[in-house]
């Protein structure tokens, strides 16, 4: 089951529309998720009382609207809607354990106007153990291409089985990315490097990732991009010309940003298409 978190916001319509198309392409159903935090308005001593049921009639609002834009853009597909109570990252979160992947908008109605993500959208990409999708607002023409960032650790293997699959599924190209930068030595200029070396063991990284996923999706064609360059940065850049960014989850620390790492936390900040993060 693909889950779709909504808030009405423009962001959000995008993660309803890209949610819709991908259970189309994974035959997947679809779930429909607004989740009514009462929290800020039960605290006080002269809380609003009323306003808890109004944000409700509001919520059942955006689903009535969310489902009826997927069955005008994939009426075949299977949809139901849920409202639940809590803080929306949380509950967002929960879902996941039944989840074959969630689709959330970058920013949602509280975010600030400049801000490119929200703490939702963060919060999820950075605790769900499924897929997490971010999409932003924006349309853009159909590209053809996904692009997937690698390295030399395991943790990015799910991460190219997911890329494979969409790619397979929207017969398009996978461009496997891998980025890396020389280590700068302020402090000691003495030190060399090979940089045919460097550039052949780089190429080795991908091919030796590329091994095991290639000979089982024949279909799909591979362009291997190697760059020095900060792995942001690169990944950044070729999301311009792609329909979806893939990538890992290295984070291993206790707090929810962290659990991205730094990679795929710049990647959801500054991406210009919508980004998988996917868990190992």
């Amino acid at each position: 089951m693909i889950i779709v978190g909504v808030d009405g916001s423009v962001a959000s319509r995008a993660a309803v529309e890209w949610a819709a198309d991908d259970a189309l392409r994974m035959k997947e159903p679809l779930r429909i998720v607004h989740v009514v935090d009462r929290s800020p308005y039960q605290v006080g001593r002269y809380s609003d009382i009323a306003l808890p049921d109004v944000l409700q009639r509001e919520g059942q609002r955006v689903l009535r609207e969310a489902e009826a834009l997927v069955h005008e853009r994939q009426p075949s597909i299977e949809v139901a809607t849920q409202e639940a109570e809590g803080a929306p990252a949380v509950v967002l979160r929960e879902q996941a354990k039944d989840a074959t992947e969630i689709v959330v908008g970058s920013r949602g109605l509280g975010g600030f106007a400049g801000a490119l993500l929200g703490s939702v959208s963060t919060h999820v990409a950075g605790h769900a153990h499924c897929p997490v999708v971010v999409v932003r607002g924006e349309h853009r023409p159909v590209r053809g291409e996904v692009v997937v960032g690698v390295d030399d650790s395991p943790e990015c293997e799910p991460a190219l089985a997911y890329a494979f699959q969409q790619a397979k599924l929207r017969g398009s190209a996978l461009r496997v990315l891998h980025a890396w930068q020389l280590p700068v030595h302020a402090f000691a200029p003495e030190i060399t490097y090979d940089m045919d070396e460097i550039r052949r063991a780089q190429h080795q990284v991908v091919r030796d990732r590329l091994a095991v996923f290639a000979a089982d999706h024949p279909q799909v064609t591979i362009v291997e991009d190697v760059q020095s360059a900060h792995p942001v940065d690169a990944l950044a850049d070729a999301s311009e010309r792609a329909d979806l960014l893939v990538v890992g989850s290295h984070g291993r620390g206790a707090l929810g940003s962290m659990l991205l790492g730094s990679v795929s936390r710049g990647v959801l900040h500054h991406a210009h298409c919508p980004v998988a993060v996917v868990r190992a």
